[in-house]
């Protein structure tokens, strides 16, 4: 595999509680170990962000979801299965991750990784990595490598290697927020 070095990096960093800089399905993304505080801790650091504010979780399959939320509504299944393109899905009560990930009315945003390089990454992991747009917290995100902050990359325990030099413009995901009756609404498209 082209990425394999760069998996064996970001596991190792990922089990230290270290941040990582890496490409997922949508935009550049600052990630880290969902269930370990003092990681979490990191990113709001690094980004210079409230941490009144949640995060969104990667997951690399459904059943990973499960383990993270204490009900899954069914209409999210319906919803993965229809998506064309990456979604992410805020669940009514999330668990079993670090303070700081769900948002204060313990809701948490998640979504299934569709790119080789993270769904490998986090099955390997076992566990969900944080996945926040990579900038300082108000500023725009980046739409590929070359427009990510020096401050943010020099700030990551560990930067991939692999697609630093994909220029195609990618954007954040659509975010659709599902209550605990199964009722849903698009926050982003």
């Amino acid at each position: 595999m082209i990425f394999e070095d760069d998996i064996k990096n970001s596991l190792n960093i990922l089990k230290a509680g270290g941040v990582i800089l890496y490409p997922t399905d949508t935009i550049w993304g600052l990630g880290c170990d969902a269930t370990r505080g003092t990681a979490v801790d990191k990113i709001f650091g690094i980004k210079s962000r409230n941490e009144g504010r949640s995060l969104i979780v990667l997951v690399s399959n459904e059943t990973m979801i499960e383990r993270y939320v204490n009900e899954v509504p069914g209409i999210a299944y319906d919803l993965i299965s229809v998506a064309d393109k990456p979604i992410t899905i805020i669940y009514p009560e999330g668990k079993n991750l670090a303070a700081g990930v769900c948002d204060t009315d313990g809701s948490v945003g998640i979504r299934i990784c569709t790119d080789e390089f993270c769904r490998q990454l986090i099955a390997r992991f076992r566990k969900p990595i944080i996945s926040t747009s990579a900038n300082i917290s108000g500023a725009p995100a980046p739409a590929h490598f070359g427009e990510i902050d020096r401050k943010i990359i020099s700030s990551a325990d560990y930067v991939v290697k692999y697609r630093q030099d994909d220029r195609q413009k990618q954007s954040p995901s659509p975010v659709i927020k599902i209550d605990k009756n199964g009722v849903f609404r698009i926050l982003r498209m």
